[in-house]
């Protein structure tokens, strides 16, 4: 989901956090409030592996969605071009948040961050069968604000881990030293302020993708810079 050249990170995060949130919608700013209300305000590494877990549902949802169309409209060509491309992204997009997981994951691992029993085990698996079943039905009789409502939800990611680049300096002198986190395609990475950087990045590019299939393709967020690998 990347640029296939490799983008100035730190130019991106300035980018990022001189430009305004999306206006959410009222069920993104719920969402978002009920994050908030869960893990606090502020930006944690468990409340972003929360985020990292809900990210991958809408895909999956929209996978379901457009295999069953495949099903009944194969004889349609323009309606299985336009599904098989929505299952290639969905997939794409979903491997790349699956790595995201793992990334958070790692670091709280090598920082040590422990939840509690109800944390850990109980409150993902609540937040993840209300998050499905919601995605599910959205994938069923809207896709296309299914579409948007990702891009609000990945707009919001990009703003939260960048912010949390800028509110943890210390990352920028922690280098990296995990096979997991350097399995990106645009690794290695040397600090772990430019692994929070891609993340964000990342997120921006499902926004991107997201923004282009619900026929926005006018509020797209370009790259600012494109430096050599």
């Amino acid at each position: 989901m990347s640029e296939t050249r490799r983008p100035d990170f730190r130019k991106e995060q300035e980018t990022t956090l001189a430009r305004p949130h999306m206006k959410y919608t009222g069920m993104a700013r719920a969402l978002f409030k009920a994050m908030d209300l869960a893990y606090g305000k502020g930006t944690t590494l468990p409340k972003v592996r929360l985020l990292e877990i809900l990210a991958r549902i809408p895909y999956q949802a929209w996978e379901t969605r457009q295999y069953a169309k495949l099903s009944t409209q194969y004889h349609r060509y323009a309606d299985v071009q336009r599904a098989m491309e929505i299952l290639h992204w969905g997939r794409e997009a979903q491997d790349n948040e699956f790595w995201h997981l793992l990334v958070i994951e790692e670091r709280m691992r090598l920082e040590g961050v422990r939840e509690g029993w109800l944390w850990e085990n109980v409150a993902p698996h609540v937040a993840c069968f209300k998050y499905a079943w919601f995605s599910r039905w959205m994938a069923r009789f809207d896709i296309r604000r299914a579409f948007y409502m990702n891009a609000e939800f990945e707009d919001h990611a990009e703003h939260v881990y960048m912010k949390f680049v800028k509110d943890h300096p210390e990352l920028e002198k922690q280098k990296v030293d995990s096979e997991i986190v350097q399995m990106h395609p645009q690794g290695p990475f040397e600090t772990w302020a430019d692994v929070f950087r891609r993340i964000a990045l990342d997120e921006r590019d499902h926004m991107n993708h997201s923004l282009k299939h619900c026929g926005l393709s006018d509020r797209v967020v370009p790259y600012v810079s494109l430096a050599t690998p």
